[in-house]
């Protein structure tokens, strides 16, 4: 951002006054103990779990923070009811949740780079994710430590990271009660309760999108979710207004545009598959957008790195300083507790270790087997180095601008490989290694960046509760530590546990291959047979699909191994289904890597990115909120905006802002910002616990019964006239009898894509329904065969074959070619609609609404006002602010 700040003395605001944490500094609390850092690092494993879950199946995550501080706190009064022990500090329970938050930031890291791997023909084995995320884990933190001067301390009233600050008022009113724990945890409920609704019980939709047919390729659509709403009324309207700006370019500028252009031609436009008319806003987005956005946030992230490169220097020289000053002798007493850094020397020897290590895994790869090889060279250490301080830097500051949940890391992550296959490119590397290498820089880099951000909002929650820095740091070593080191059994289990052996319709190429080229072996399940492993890419000779196939001693092709990521096959070859993971990021990273090392990148897409951060700078504009807003979707900015406008109001109009003379902004505690905080904590739960509901089918889809409208046919029309009626009547429109103008055209296509949406979202109805005449012969799931003995529905066959009409779907997906679709349905046949979009706009109205008053000072007013100080914990009678805190017995109310 282009904002300046002035330089002031360490531990003051920007605007001249003192910051005073809730923990004084000379207070000696209970802070760094290892039942604290072992519970972190426990809870880190799981949620990092859950993340990398979410990562795989969406491609988005939930922040782990402020759920593991409120597990922290929740944990320790139930262990203190329970077994009578002492209860943990709040110094303490912010050491859970600074070490618990890593596990988060590497599953992102990892679920968005490491699936790349099979797409790109190379194994992804446990020991080479696990040393990527330890490897950029630890960059992430090690980077950090020398902006936290800069970012932290000295631009705090400039940097919020609505997060961290959410973390710690949620720490702090744990730990008071009274007024402000109240107006959180209302908004906790509130949040959790209407996350449940939305995603567990799917009584609405989580995402309402209105294609706009005046305006042909312009969407509106927003997420309403209580955590981006808090995120953007945290940030404030500034920084709100102008992501929303990037996202309005993207989907009432660019998007129109390309169809404006676009609509006329029946071939694809590079880089698309597809034509532009058959496009929605999805594929606009995959298609073009996205390289925009992409161009955008790095040029962005570059041009936000040199103006900070100043504070930065004087950070990094103040640090030194202060650790001179400490080695000198001067005690303690030179650097305050709360202002104590882990040593520069062990900063810069650790970085410098770490980048050693991540090239000697190639030539260590030699000599022991049993080390993974990253097909690193020097030169891509060198590239980690570069581009990881870059974007750590990067994703600090943008944390701190717009939160985590809104933190581009996967932007970045394609910056990085654009820029290292650039340089690839120009050194004439492009063999199948180079790739790996390529992929493996930017996978440091992405796991980086993550935990980069990620230690930003705890530093910033101690800053603000009174932690000490250093303490704060080797706990998110060790969290990381953990974390990476399981987070790689848990990624390879998911994809084993998801993998396809498939023996049904396998290739045949038109000679034997040559097995004395193939190096790698391994075997079936249920086989003991060794048989040599095959990854044809793109364009083989042998036309057969890329994947990995199982090919015995003469060179015949005997499985395809169809892997659970990314995986085309969603049955085994006896017909059980298999959860997969399309891994939407790691798709978009291999794609990058193949576009510009084969010189397949649309660089005038990239471009056009590059151009609009550099004419917005120019314009006075700061580019990298912007550029995020470009490369989100639409739905991610709007719910941020709202949250913005919300402030905007309660900051003009508010209660304080009237009888003070002064804005609310001027206080972090405020009701609005600890409501918010509420929302925040409530819905990033609510998203965890349901992301751990995911790992069951069957969980989700008994929730989710709620989620879709149903229409009962009255009598028996054919099938298509009932649904071009039903979708006709949808839209509010007439159906055609003659198509002559375009505004019929217009209208035929909208009512036959909403019928399209209801068959698919009826196919198993009208499976059950589809009639089957006798003398068929059916292909079952295994390499059975059954003849129809007489004419009946598929639903009885799939019934009479394996006891449940449930099958009958997957039945007509083996027998489309011969089995039709009902031409008719029987009466009150009940048949799913699309939801509707106003329960949506009408739930998260109400939360606005809530939120607004609570700004405004209509409801919990009694919560601290512009000027209060929070209360500190009191020291022992008798003993000055040296000793421990002695801590008020719980409030019974």
């Amino acid at each position: 951002m282009s904002t300046k700040t002035t330089e002031r003395p360490t531990g003051q605001r920007s605007g001249g006054s003192e910051h005073k944490p809730y923990v004084p500094d000379e207070a000696r609390v209970p802070e760094f103990t290892w039942g604290a850092v072992i519970v972190g690092s426990l809870l880190g494993i799981v949620f990092g779990a859950s993340s990398l879950y979410l990562t795989l199946k969406v491609g988005l995550t939930v922040s782990a923070s402020i759920p593991v501080a409120v597990l922290a706190i929740t944990l320790s009064r139930v262990a203190s009811r329970l077994l009578g022990i002492r209860r943990t500090t709040i110094l303490e329970n912010n050491i859970v949740q600074t070490a618990g938050s890593s596990g988060e930031s590497i599953a992102f890291g990892v679920g968005v780079t490491m699936p790349a791997l099979m797409i790109l023909g190379a194994e992804m084995d446990v020991g080479r994710v696990m040393v990527v995320a330890v490897l950029g884990g630890l960059l992430g933190i090690l980077m950090m430590i020398p902006l936290r001067r800069a970012f932290i301390v000295k631009q705090h009233d400039t940097l919020k990271y609505p997060e961290g600050t959410a973390c710690a008022d949620v720490l702090i009113v744990g730990e008071q009660g009274g007024t402000s724990a109240k107006t959180v945890f209302i908004g906790f409920g509130l949040a959790f309760v209407y996350k449940f609704l939305m995603d567990g019980l799917k009584f609405w939709n989580g995402t309402p999108t209105r294609v706009l047919k005046w305006y042909k390729g312009a969407v509106a659509a927003m997420e309403v979710d209580p955590v981006l709403l808090g995120v953007g009324y945290i940030i404030g309207t500034h920084i709100s207004c102008i992501m929303m700006a990037g996202g309005l370019l993207t989907y009432f500028v660019l998007m129109p545009a390309i169809h404006l252009f676009g609509d006329q031609l029946d071939a694809p436009v590079y880089p698309a598959r597809m034509a532009i008319h058959a496009m929605g806003a999805t594929e606009l987005r995959e298609n073009f957008t996205l390289y925009i956005g992409a161009g955008a946030v790095t040029a962005g992230g570059i041009i936000s790195l040199f103006q900070s490169l100043p504070l930065i220097v004087r950070s990094l020289v103040s640090g030194i300083r202060d650790m001179s000053a400490t080695r000198r002798g001067n005690g303690g007493g030179a650097v305050r507790r709360t202002d104590r850094d882990m040593p520069m020397w062990l900063v810069g020897v650790g970085s410098l270790a770490l980048v050693g290590a991540i090239w000697s895994t190639t030539p260590m790869h030699e000599h022991f087997a049993w080390i993974p090889k990253l097909e690193m060279n020097p030169l891509g250490a060198v590239l980690i180095v570069l581009f990881g301080f870059l974007f750590v830097t990067v994703s600090s500051r943008l944390t701190g601008e717009i939160g985590s949940s809104s933190n581009p890391i996967s932007g970045m992550t394609v910056a990085t490989l654009l820029l290292t296959c650039l340089v690839f490119l120009a050194m004439g590397w492009t063999t199948t290694e180079d790739r790996l290498a390529a992929l493996s820089v930017a996978a440091v880099v992405c796991v980086a960046a993550s935990n980069g951000g990620t230690t930003s909002q705890d530093l910033k929650t101690g800053y603000l509760v009174g932690s000490t820095p250093r303490l704060q740091q080797w706990a998110i070593v060790i969290g990381t530590l953990t974390s990476a080191l399981v987070i790689g059994v848990i990624l390879i289990a998911l994809n084993s546990a998801s993998t396809i052996y498939s023996k049904r319709n396998l290739p045949v190429p038109a000679q034997p291959l040559d097995v004395s080229k193939l190096t790698d072996q391994g075997r079936a399940p249920d086989d003991g047979t060794v048989y040599h492993i095959w990854r044809p890419t793109e364009g083989n000779a042998e036309r057969v699909p890329p994947g990995k196939y199982l090919v015995d001693d003469g060179g015949r092709i005997r499985y395809l191994v169809d892997p659970g990521i990314n995986g085309r096959l969603k049955q085994r070859d006896d017909g059980t289904e298999v959860l997969k993971y399309d891994a939407p990021k790691a798709k978009l990273m291999a794609l990058v890597t193949d576009g510009i090392l084969n010189q397949k990148l649309p660089w005038t897409l990239v471009l056009l990115g590059v151009s609009i951060s550099v004419v917005l700078e120019l314009c006075g504009v700061p580019s990298l909120p912007f550029a995020v807003g470009v490369y989100l979707p639409i739905s991610t900015s709007t719910p941020i905006f709202l949250g913005g406008l919300i402030r905007f109001v309660a900051d003009k109009f508010g209660k304080s802002a009237r009888a003070q003379g002064r804005t609310e902004s001027e206080s972090d505690m405020s009701p609005g910002v600890l409501f918010s905080t509420g929302f925040i904590a409530g819905g990033s739960v609510g998203g965890v616990l349901i992301a751990f509901f995911s790992f069951s089918d069957a969980i989700p889809n008994w929730l989710g019964q709620w989620q879709y409208r149903q229409v009962a046919v009255s009598e028996a029309p054919s099938f298509q006239a009932q649904m071009d009626q039903v979708a006709a009547h949808e839209l509010g429109l007439t159906m055609p009898t003659e198509i002559k103008t375009d505004e019929d055209k217009q209208y035929l296509k909208a009512i036959q894509g909403l019928t399209y949406e209801i068959i698919e979202l009826n196919r198993d109805q009208l499976a059950r329904l589809a009639p089957v005449a006798a003398g068929i012969v059916l292909k079952l799931p295994s390499d059975e065969t059954y003849r129809v003995p007489r004419n009946e529905t598929l639903g009885a066959i799939s019934k009479e074959l394996f006891k449940t009409e449930d099958k009958a779907q997957q039945l007509l997906e083996f027998n489309e070619s011969v089995i039709p679709l009902p031409d008719r349905l029987p009466p009150d046949t009940r048949l799913k609609l699309p939801q509707h979009t106003w329960p949506s706009l009408a739930a998260f109205g109400v939360l606005a609404l809530l939120l607004l008053a609570v700004g405004l000072g209509w409801l919990f007013s009694g919560g601290p006002s512009a000027t209060t100080t929070p209360k500190r914990p009191a020291a022992p009678p008798g003993q000055d602010s040296g000793g421990a805190a002695i801590r008020k017995p719980p409030d019974k109310r």
